[in-house]
Order: structure tokens, then C-alpha cells, then sequence
């Protein structure tokens, strides 16, 4: 925390979790330490296309506390090292009471006018994004031998987040949990229809192949017969000439 005569600033640092293609925010905390006065602050940044302040400026009545949001527009590519040179300049001034954001001028954080105006440095911090969750279940014991999952018809974790994102995309927002419970029960009688025409479409394979395997089985036996007949009828014109 940054202590001034004025105000309190908190955090020191602007951290941002940096992911890409991704607008990213912060948030500043500025708290007015005295009892009287009222104090006007306004917010620098050597990139201000880079960043959006809101708000940039105002008044922080005594005793209060105003916060800041500095938000970081969506990045192409990381940047090296994950370093980053960008600084932002907090200036804060005694303002009159009652004083409003309208009030607020340059002329109020000049020095060179006899201005008492603090001032307050923060730099920006990049911070690495989490690494995703590993996909082994957690607590398994060592040489556990891989499970078939039972599909009792049910919709699993990861599919109740796609199903509310389908619902909302073609209906009102799910405000009603009973709504939503009856989408999901809907959804789970549809699956299991469709698992058990999937299992007699399954099962009348498996009868046609079985059927297709006697025919093949019968016109062998009929072949075999043949030529046991056939050759039966040479052997006895041979014997008789």
C-alpha cells in the first residue's frame, strides 16, 4: 500500500494475469485520509491506447474510499520475458468540498501555478496464466488400472456447461432453477431414447451377421455333398469299365 498525505493507494502494483486475445482489468483501491478535505485525483499512463482508465479522474470524499478500474485492451502475442515497461502516475490535490468530477481542470495538478500535488508511481506486473487441471483424477492410487465410464443417461460435469449455453442461446436466461432442472431432465430422457435406438440398431446388426454367417455355413454343406455324390458316381463307372 502507497501512503500519502492524501490518500491511500492500493495496490502498489498493477497485476495483470496476461492471456492472449483477452481484455484484462485491475483494480484500484484510493482511500482519503483526512477529515476535512476533499481530494481530486487523476490517472497517467505512458500507453494510454493500450489501456482504458475508468475512471481517470474525480473526487474522493473525506474518510471514503474510491476505486479505480484499469482495464488492459486484448493482446496479439506475449510479450518478452513476460516483462513489461508501462508505468501509470496517480497525482492527487485538496479540492474544495462538495466538488464534483466536473470540477476537476488541469490547472489543479500544476505544479509551477504553487499547486500541492502529490504524485504516486505504479508500475504494471505481467503474471503468467494457471496451468489447466491435469487430466488424471487426483487420489487415484499408483497402478490403477484405467475404468470404462457407465453412461447411465445421465448428463456428466462436462456437458451441463454446454447445455445452459444452449439453452440461453435460443432462450431467456435460466433465472428459474426448476427451468433449468426441467431442460436438463428433458435433455437427459432425449440421450437415453437415442442411447437405446443406437443399442436395437446395435442388436440388429449383430443378428444379421449371425445370419449371413449360416447362409455361408449352408451352401458350403450343400457343396460338400455334391462333390461326396459326385465323386461316388464316377467311382462306380470306373469300377464298372
Amino acid at each position: 500500500m502507497s501512503t500519502g498525505e492524501l490518500l491511500n493507494i492500493e495496490p502498489q502494483e498493477l497485476q495483470f494475469t496476461f492471456e492472449l486475445r483477452k481484455q484484462i482489468s485491475c483494480l484500484l483501491r484510493l482511500s482519503n485520509k483526512t477529515d476535512n478535505h476533499a481530494v481530486a485525483f487523476k490517472v497517467k499512463t505512458t500507453d494510454p491506447k493500450k489501456y482504458c482508465v475508468r475512471p481517470n479522474s474525480g473526487v474522493v470524499s473525506p474518510k471514503s474510499t474510491c476505486e479505480v478500474v484499469v482495464m488492459m485492451q486484448a493482446q496479439k502475442e506475449f510479450p518478452p520475458d513476460m516483462q513489461c515497461k508501462d508505468k501509470f502516475l496517480l497525482q492527487s490535490v485538496i479540492a474544495d468540498l462538495g466538488a464534483t468530477t466536473k470540477d476537476i481542470s488541469p490547472e489543479m495538478f500544476n505544479k509551477a501555478a504553487g499547486h500541492n500535488v502529490e504524485e504516486c508511481r505504479l508500475r504494471v506486473v505481467y503474471i503468467s496464466p494457471p496451468r489447466p487441471p491435469s487430466p488424471v483424477r487426483e487420489g487415484s492410487e499408483e497402478g490403477e488400472e484405467p475404468r470404462d465410464s457407465v453412461d447411465d443417461g445421465s448428463l456428466s460435469a462436462t456437458e451441463q456447461p454446454a447445455v445452459f449455453r444452449a439453452y440461453a442461446e435460443q432462450n431467456e436466461p435460466l433465472d428459474n432453477p426448476s427451468e433449468a432442472k426441467a431442460f436438463i431432465s428433458k435433455l437427459t430422457e432425449e440421450k437415453n431414447s437415442a442411447l437405446q435406438q443406437n443399442n436395437k440398431l446395435q442388436q440388429e446388426m449383430d443378428l444379421l451377421r449371425h445370419k449371413a454367417s449360416r447362409n455361408r455355413g449352408g451352401i458350403s454343406f450343400i457343396y460338400v455333398v455334391l462333390v461326396g455324390l459326385l465323386g461316388v458316381v464316377l467311382g462306380y463307372f470306373i469300377k464298372r469299365s
